[in-house]
């Protein structure tokens, strides 16, 4: 058991080596670990210690519990000002935000959703990944994690089939869109929509119903009203 859950650990951190678009070489000289020692790790020649998994979660904001467990949110809840140097209202770098809720009414296409025209500003922070976008979530089936009104960075899912489980992901459905984490169902060609709010029931979905997936990378609480 011990050995399984080391590999997931590792899976965990080869995940975050893809979405900072690094080799190992960079990647060791973030974290502050020797390279050689990282390629062990990684290649389960060497155990993983609480000093080296401690080292990505304080040099890269990683959440402990996501690292560990495979639940919560990679990066968790991060505080944006959206003020100043940290974003624009103009043409300018970082993330882009779009004055949408992604939860919100009949489900449009992916292109009408992140049209340019419903770009507000854009955000600059850490280990964002540059595939990133940033949407207004409503409702609140998935509070206290996402509340209502919260911001979440959300890529596009090239691999509909290679799911993170325990994830939280907005799934597009056929008349609407949903933010809930995802969980294995039973039978394979099914999934569990999973709300962290209690009051909300598990919904049984085939997976032949989904038509696109958003990862949720990060939760934003902004302060402006967009």
């Amino acid at each position: 058991m011990e050995q399984e859950k080391n590999a997931e650990i590792i899976d965990r951190i080869k995940y975050l080596m893809r979405e900072m678009g690094v080799k190992q070489v960079q990647f060791a000289e973030r974290i502050g670990v020797d390279t050689s020692n990282l390629s062990k790790y990684l290649n389960a020649h060497m155990p993983l210690s609480e000093s080296f998994l401690n080292r990505l979660v304080v040099n890269l904001g990683v959440s402990k519990e996501w690292l560990m467990d495979g639940t919560d949110l990679p990066f968790g809840k991060t505080p944006v000002r959206v003020d100043g140097d940290v974003a624009a209202t103009g043409a300018g770098g970082g993330t882009p935000v779009y004055d949408v809720d992604v939860t919100a009414g009949v489900a449009s296409g992916r292109n009408e959703l992140f049209s340019s025209e419903n770009i507000v500003g854009w955000v600059n922070l850490p280990n964002m990944s540059p595939n990133c976008r940033i949407v207004r979530v409503s409702g609140d089936s998935m509070a206290p994690v996402i509340n209502d009104g919260d911001f979440v960075a959300v890529r596009e899912v090239s691999n509909p089939a290679q799911i993170y489980w325990g994830q939280i992901y907005v799934v597009q459905l056929d008349d609407f869109r949903l933010v809930k984490y995802l969980r294995r169902h039973t039978d394979p060609n099914m999934v569990v929509l999973r709300s962290e709010n209690p009051n909300y029931d598990d919904m049984d979905v085939r997976r032949s119903d989904i038509h696109e997936m958003l990862l949720v990378q990060h939760v934003l609480h902004l302060n402006t009203r967009l």
